[in-house]
């Protein structure tokens, strides 16, 4: 049995879930998702849309294995379309700076170049302080790719610790070399 599949997905009042031939579509007012479901695989059931249970048909290893990670798929589904998910990425080195141009993020980061990257479209993204970006969205993949894109342009060195980093994220320091 799955720890994780067991556990009921609570529906807030904002959200509505409607499930339909293998697709659950959940609204809110952060955004709307839609998920595939395999209906030969597992049994979906919304009871009186106040709470999601989702079961395997037949107990086996490999059910057992997509039983939790399908309900986290579905539950994260939930909390985007209520409260959206956000990650913080801060610039460290002198002259690093990031600055919104529209529907672009230029980002100076000691290059002989600026790097202009395209926000997709589910995606706010805000410079505060030139050094900070957060990024905002219903999808919490999508929200990670993009910040790991964006920190993949100047990923931290751990001799200075210079770079994109998340925040609260430890970067090991080496040691310079000695006399």
């Amino acid at each position: 049995m799955s720890k994780i599949g067991k556990i009921n997905i609570a529906i807030p009042k904002d959200v509505s879930v409607v499930f339909n031939n293998g697709v659950i579509e959940i609204k809110g007012p952060k955004g709307n998702n839609k998920l595939n479901l395999d209906q030969k695989i597992f049994d979906l059931k919304i009871n009186d849309n106040k709470d999601i249970s989702i079961a395997p048909k037949a107990l086996n290893k490999d059910t057992k294995r997509l039983w939790g990670m399908n309900r986290s798929l579905i539950n994260n589904a939930v909390i985007g379309a209520k409260i959206g998910f956000e990650k913080t990425l801060e610039l460290v080195g002198v002259g690093y700076r990031a600055a919104l141009k529209g529907s672009i993020l230029n980002l100076q980061l000691g290059y002989s170049h600026d790097i202009n990257y395209e926000i997709p479209k589910d995606i706010k993204i805000t410079v505060e302080k030139q050094t900070i970006i957060k990024i905002n969205g219903h999808n919490k993949q999508l929200v990670g790719v993009v910040a790991t894109k964006i920190k993949s342009f100047r990923a931290p060195e751990p001799y200075k610790g210079k770079g994109i980093r998340m925040k609260g994220e430890y970067i090991l320091r080496k040691e310079g070399k000695k006399k």
